[in-house]
Order: structure tokens, then sequence, then C-alpha cells
């Protein structure tokens, strides 16, 4: 059977039909720049210490209160304590100076037990300000920017399934950017690939026929010749559904979504765990908030070459070995250098940005027409889970400053390694069935056979899986 791309091939790589469909998603996207990251400065933690109440205090006192301690080497004021108020208040009405005649050393200290003081040098106030999500609360404050996450994570799920049924106009509708462009899902039409795998093979004809007209071009007299009489004889077996659990039917699927669903999930608590840092690479947060959005605009140019031109399997390999090299780095480098290491976390961001646009492409070549939606959706709840699990795993700096880029550069090595298993797809036409994808090859390491010479045994033996199913 002849497949879509030959069959469609009259209709042009960029026409005016493809152009309007292109700039319509582009616009259904769009709006969603604006909210995604607003926890960068919603939930940021301003600077505070330990309120200290209306009490007769003198000046030096109520300077030498709260006490100070080293942090990242530098000195500051201490965030959760301060020195016992009725003890302070006791020296200070005895006429007792500070560090003259008291050794502060030695003065017993307490919590904030009547709240914290903030600073409104940046912000008039934030969801930790507002809320006290400081301290011995410390968990709080980024299980606030995990909720967000949690918005999407059910979505991604359901999106993948639903999309799969022909409901993209009803989720395009009630998302955000669809609130705002209520009318513009009546206007992006089916996917004419997926109405061929359902069997409607009438309607995906009129999409393309429509396409045709728009693109000046003339349509060849019947365009699915093929799928129609393919059509005609599934009518007469029972429709086979699929689902999520698909994903799972053979080893080849198996083994391909988990490599995937692995690679998302690093790319994707990398690429929140980096973004949420932002307001700590630089003194004013709305600086350093510029700088991590603008190593996004390369990000994405590279991206959009290395798919055009590069294969998908030695582009991602290289993508996420950059990203854990770079990640690796920071901590070698000295305080006294800080603007590389500045440098190297954006390096990482360039590459874990670059990374997350190929993986879409990348997923979606990979599987047949039937589980493309399907797999797509599934890899993005994977990655959801990591952009919720990312603002904890900041908290990790606490115990090691480094901690949490060790942590990222190891999951994108180890993906890296994962990528390798994985088929390629460049410049592939798109599976159609689950039997055209098993036929893609894919590197796997070799084995050794009693049976080889020993002549053999000196050349290095790799075989590709569908060479080893033959042998077997």
């Amino acid at each position: 059977m002849k497949n879509y791309d030959d069959t469609t091939a009259f209709l042009g790589q960029w026409g005016r039909f493809q152009q309007i469909v292109f700039f319509m998603l582009c616009a259904s996207i769009f709006p969603n720049g604006f909210g995604a990251l607003s926890v960068v400065f919603v939930t940021d933690i301003p600077r505070h210490h330990c309120l200290v109440p209306e009490v007769n205090l003198t000046q030096d006192w109520h300077n030498a209160i709260i006490p100070l301690e080293v942090v990242n080497g530098k000195q500051e004021l201490s965030r959760c304590s301060r020195y016992r108020l009725d003890v302070v208040r006791n020296l200070s009405a005895q006429g007792f100076i500070p560090g003259r005649d008291v050794n502060l050393t030695d003065l017993e200290q307490e919590g904030c037990v009547d709240g914290w003081s903030y600073s409104r040098d940046i912000y008039q106030s934030t969801i930790v300000s507002e809320f006290d999500l400081v301290c011995s609360e410390q968990w709080k404050q980024p299980f606030t920017s995990t909720v967000f996450f949690l918005g999407v994570l059910f979505g991604s799920f359901f999106s993948g399934q639903l999309s799969d049924r022909a409901w993209k106009s009803l989720l395009l509708a009630l998302s955000v950017p669809g609130l705002l462009y209520p009318t513009l899902w009546w206007f992006i039409p089916e996917s004419p690939r997926w109405l061929l795998s359902q069997g409607r093979v009438e309607e995906a004809e009129a999409i393309v026929r429509k396409a045709a007209t728009k693109n000046k071009v003339e349509a060849p007299r019947v365009i699915f010749e093929d799928y129609s009489a393919h059509a005609d004889e599934t009518k007469k077996h029972p429709k086979e559904h699929y689902n999520v659990f698909s994903l799972l039917r053979t080893r080849n699927l198996r083994n391909t979504t988990v490599i995937l669903c692995l690679v998302w999930f690093a790319l994707s608590i990398g690429y929140f765990a980096l973004s949420l840092n932002t307001s700590r690479l630089h003194a004013d947060p709305y600086i350093s908030c510029f700088i991590s959005a603008a190593v996004e605009v390369p990000a994405y140019i590279s991206s959009w070459l290395v798919m055009r031109y590069l294969p998908r399997r030695l582009s991602a390999i290289c993508i996420l070995l950059l990203v854990g090299g770079s990640l690796y780095f920071i901590q070698l480098v000295p305080q006294s250098l800080s603007n590389l290491s500045v440098a190297l976390e954006m390096l990482g961001k360039f590459g874990i940005t670059t990374g997350t646009a190929l993986m879409f492409a990348y997923t979606a070549e990979l599987y047949p027409t039937v589980l493309r939606n399907t797999a797509t959706g599934t890899c993005t709840t994977v990655s959801r889970v990591g952009s919720c699990i990312s603002p904890f795993l900041l908290q990790l700096s606490i115990y090691f400053k480094y901690l949490p880029y060790i942590t990222l550069g190891t999951l994108a090595v180890v993906s890296a390694f994962a990528t390798l298993f994985l088929p390629e797809s460049f410049g592939r036409p798109l599976p159609e069935t689950i039997q055209q994808m098993h036929k893609r090859e894919r590197w796997v390491p070799s084995i050794k056979c009693p049976f080889i010479t020993r002549k053999e045994h000196s050349k290095p033996v790799v075989l590709l899986e569908s060479q080893l199913l033959q042998l077997t």
C-alpha cells in the first residue's frame, strides 16, 4: 500500500494550507508564555529576618538582636532566629552594651515567634511573604511551585488519550489559549493521517482536497484509493482500539517507551529546576529571568537546524552529554568566578531547551499513527512528574550546594546512554502501523557466541536488532 507521504506529495511542502495551520497552532500556544514561569516571581523568597516587636530597647540592642551567620562565605543576618527577647530587654534596661559588656555568642537564641520582617526592595509581597513559607516550613515554598505543575500533569495524560478519539478541538477550546481564541479551534482541521488510521477515508480525502484548493494544486481523482480498499477490508473485522497500555504490548514498544520517558523526565526536571533557579543568578531577579529567557532564543533556532539537517539519535545523545558536562563542571568553578558558573548553568539551559524541542519531533516520528498522540501524551505526563519534583530538587542545596547540579547532570548522562538504544528516524517515512515500527533498525550491543572462531572474535561485532531476529 502506498504510504501517506507519497500519496499527499502533490500538496507540496510549504503551501498556503500548511502555513495557515502552522500559524494558527502557534497562536494557540503563544499565551502560555505569559504565565508558565510566573512562579519564578510569585513564589520568590524575599530577604527576611525575625520580626522584633515594639519594646523598649536601646538602638545598639535593636541592631544586635538578630545574630549574624555565614551564608556562602558571607555574613548575613539570621533568617530564622534571634536572641531571646526577654534576655535582651533585661540587658538593655541595665545599660549593657552588646559586644563590649556582653558576649553575644553566649546569649540564648529563639525562633521567630513573632513572625518575620520581609524586605520590600524588589517585591511588595509574594506567596512566601503572605503565608510565611520560610524557616521551619521551608518545604512549603517549593510545594507552592509544585501545585502549579500538578495542574498540568493530568492534562498531559488525558490529552494523549483524548486526542486519539477526535477530541482535539474540545481540548483546544477548553485550554487557556482556547479561552482567548474561542473560535480558533473551528478552523484547525483534523489530521488526515489520523483519520485514515481510524478508517475514515472520506473525511481525510475531503480535508486533503481543501488543502489542494488552498495550495492551488490539482488533486488526483481518487486520493486514497489504496486506503479505501483497506478500510473496506477492515470493516469486516472488529476494530482494534489503542490506549496507553498498548505502549507496553511488545518488547519493542516497551523499550522505546521506557527510554523516551526517562529522557523526557530528565529534560523536564532539568528545564524547570534551572528556570526556577533564575532568581539566584543575579541580584535583580528580573535581569536573571531575562538572561534565562534570552538563552532559549538561540536554543530553539539550534533545535530547528538540528531537526532539519542532523540525525535524531546522535543529536539527542550529544545534547544530553552537553547538558551533563556543563552542569558537572559548575562544582569545579571557584567562587571568585561566579560569572563562569552562570555561563555553565545557562549552557545547560541551552542544551535542555534544544533537547526538549527535539524530543517532541523524535517521539512523534518513532511511533505509528495509531499510537503517536498517546505516546506523546504519556511521555509528557512523565515529564510533568519531573517538573513537579524540580522545586524540591533545588532544596537539596541546603545539604550540599552543588547537589542539584550533580543530580541533573547524572540524569542527563544516563539518558544519553539510554538514547543509544533508540532507532533512528531522520529522513524516514513515519510508521503507519505497529508492524512498520518494528522494522526500524536500532543498535544493540554485540553478543559473544562460543561458536565464533578466534579470528572472528578479534573483530568488533555490532548487530542490528532486525538481524538478531533473523538469526533467532
